[in-house]
């Protein structure tokens, strides 16, 4: 493969990371403005569904109608997929709720020891001693990240638990969406995933708004938070991943966590002392471990 096209695929991962990085901050400042969860997730689901659905029939129409079509075990297969990704967003933003991003993005990222974890008890063996060490790092760059040891930023527990489970959902969201429906079109796949997790988000959305639903959401925060949450960062990570390879990929896709802090300390003037960061940077050192090959070449 070219260098050029490595750093092409570098550069769209990058953005799609990114744009992935920016979307608690703004969640947050939807919260500010008093509107809910439910009308956050309802709004960024509806409008990324609209979007992803306009991606679909432009592609049918480039390629006159050539597109393989999923099948029915493929949409339900995708649809179940996408429950998680539901799951996801609303457990994601509901931890967003009581504690500071930059305490929230530093949860999510547990996903790489859950990773781990969920190999090892699909695959039935132990991880290999790079994983292992990688794991060990995570650990100790959330407890540093989180600030447990000065105990200087008071964690509310409801953010912790949200926040926990927030990372186990993702976690199978990506172990599902990289190994059903292969042969379709990513956008086919987003959509029917985005569909999926649609349903758990309207049956929370349901269960949950117990005042009358703000429809300003869609206009004011519903359209940016599909955009940098739904629509954009699939597309980008889906063209980029081909060109840098999953190693390479997950390493870049990692700038989500600084991007996310930053926007954090920046737009929403939360505190990120010395020893955050250096939590910060122990996780994205563990990603890079886990997918940097150190096996010498013949």
């Amino acid at each position: 493969m070219s260098t050029n096209s490595v750093l092409k695929g570098v550069i769209l991962v990058g953005l799609g990371a990114t744009s992935y990085g920016m979307l608690a901050t703004f969640v947050k400042l939807a919260y500010k403005e008093n509107f809910t969860t439910a009308e956050v997730t309802t709004a960024q689901f509806i409008w990324g569904i609209i979007g992803v659905l306009i991606i679909n029939s432009f592609q049918r129409f480039q390629n006159n109608n050539t597109t393989v079509t999923a099948t029915k075990k493929n949409i339900f297969q995708l649809m179940l997929a996408g429950t998680s990704l539901g799951m996801t967003s609303v457990f994601y933003y509901l931890c967003v709720r009581y504690i500071d991003v930059s305490i929230a993005i530093v949860l999510l990222m547990q996903t790489v020891w859950m990773g781990v974890l969920l190999e090892m008890i699909l695959d039935k063996k132990l991880p290999s001693f790079q994983k292992i060490v990688a794991v060990i790092i995570v650990l100790i760059g959330t407890i540093l990240a989180t600030n447990l040891l000065k105990n200087e930023i008071k964690l509310d527990w409801r953010g912790l638990f949200w926040g926990i489970l927030a990372a186990a959902s993702f976690t199978t969201t990506m172990f599902t969406a990289n190994r059903i429906a292969l042969g379709i079109s990513s956008a086919q796949r987003s959509l029917y995933m985005l569909l999926g997790g649609a349903v758990v988000v309207f049956v929370f959305a349901l269960l949950t708004q117990n005042t009358p639903f703000n429809f300003e959401i869609f206009l004011k925060w519903g359209i940016v938070l599909a955009l940098f949450g739904t629509i954009i960062p699939p597309m980008l990570l889906n063209a980029g991943f081909p060109q840098t390879g999953i190693g390479l990929g997950s390493i870049v896709s990692s700038l989500e966590l600084p991007v996310s802090v930053l926007m954090a300390y920046f737009l929403l003037n939360e505190n990120v002392n010395p020893s955050q960061w250096t939590g910060i940077m122990l996780i994205i050192l563990a990603i890079c471990i886990m997918n940097l090959n150190f096996t010498k070449k013949k």
